[in-house]
């Protein structure tokens, strides 16, 4: 019986990590894939314009670290006085979460 909880209960964290992770694809879908691409490459005209990272880059992922990441999508990105990614205030810190770790599955 005790085997039975364990399991269920696995399976339960396993469908709230899957159900996370398409909440994220859903959060990137509409506030980031204008800019950074439905793939993360950055190859759209705005995404040329500012000059966005590959984020299928396997350096840029090494090299962004989750901390820095979710301070970006919550504080924005500015490059002196000019803005070049803008704050998401509006997303709950689970939202960031997630756009985090769903920006960590394009590492090819």
């Amino acid at each position: 019986m005790k085997k039975l909880i364990v399991a269920s209960l696995v399976l339960l964290a396993a469908g709230a990590v899957s159900v996370r992770a398409a909440d994220g694809k859903e959060l990137y879908g509409s506030n980031c894939a204008k800019c950074h691409g439905e793939d993360g490459t950055g190859k759209t005209k705005m995404g040329e314009k500012l000059g966005v990272k590959d984020l299928s880059d396997a350096k840029v992922q090494a090299d962004l670290k989750d901390e820095a990441a979710a301070k970006a999508i919550k504080e924005g990105v500015k490059e002196g006085d000019k803005t070049k990614m803008k704050a998401f205030t509006d997303l709950s810190d689970e939202d960031v979460k997630s756009l985090v770790t769903y920006i960590r599955s394009f590492k090819k």
